[in-house]
């Protein structure tokens, strides 16, 4: 790579990296959802391996952020995405797992909320596929949709907790409980990660027009 190449922009690699995030990001909340209709142990592993291929695309465009000099978007930005993006699908990730292991079943709440955060990455994806496409108002319209779909998780995730909090009558309750309770705030900071997301994209949106 000569020095000129150091300063040169590339709108396509970071925005194309970060589309590759939030597909796959996408890819995990529908697994996510798939798990809490059928839990499964094939779901964790495909779950598993789509964090890792997510985490492998993010290094790569942190690696190329790191070399070049000159961005067609606020290196923090770009960074911050990419951050908020990962974050979404390692809290799909973690909530596939540690329900496998804990022995969890999914409750209806949890395949509400699971169908909301599969629209809220929809939303995401598509609002950076409108940056990729230089249509930044429409990437905010999608950010916006994506904040609606996050209030509308903490709505159920409030309501989820008042009912699993007056349910237990014995210790083996409160251990379900406890072990529930977990599941659902990870599910809650999957919606809090696509909040960010959406916020930052609609700043990028600001800088750009």
């Amino acid at each position: 790579m000569g020095i000129r190449d150091l300063f040169k922009p590339r709108p396509d690699n970071f925005v194309n990296r970060l589309l590759e995030q939030a597909s796959l990001t996408l890819r995990g909340m529908e697994l996510l959802k798939a798990y809490m209709e059928k839990p499964s142990a094939s779901v964790d592993e495909q779950t598993t391996a789509t964090e890792r291929e997510a985490d492998e695309v993010r290094h790569m465009l942190i690696d190329e952020l790191l070399r070049t000099f000159v961005t067609p978007i606020d290196r923090e930005d770009i960074s911050a995405l990419s951050r908020a993006i990962d974050d979404m699908l390692d809290y799909a990730y973690t909530t596939v797992d540690e329900m496998e292991i804990l022995k969890v079943k999914p409750t209806s709440e949890m395949q509400h909320i699971a169908s909301l955060l599969y629209e809220g990455a929809c939303e995401i994806h598509l609002a950076v596929q409108r940056l990729q496409d230089n249509h930044p108002s429409v990437a905010s319209d999608h950010a916006q949709r994506a904040k609606a779909s996050e209030n509308q998780v903490e709505q159920a995730y409030r309501e989820a907790l008042a009912d699993l909090f007056s349910s237990p009558k014995n210790v083996d309750d409160v251990m379900k409980m406890l072990k529930k309770r977990e599941v659902y705030r990870h599910l809650s900071n999957a919606a809090d990660r696509g909040d960010e997301a959406a916020n930052i994209i609609d700043d990028i949106v600001v800088k750009m027009t």
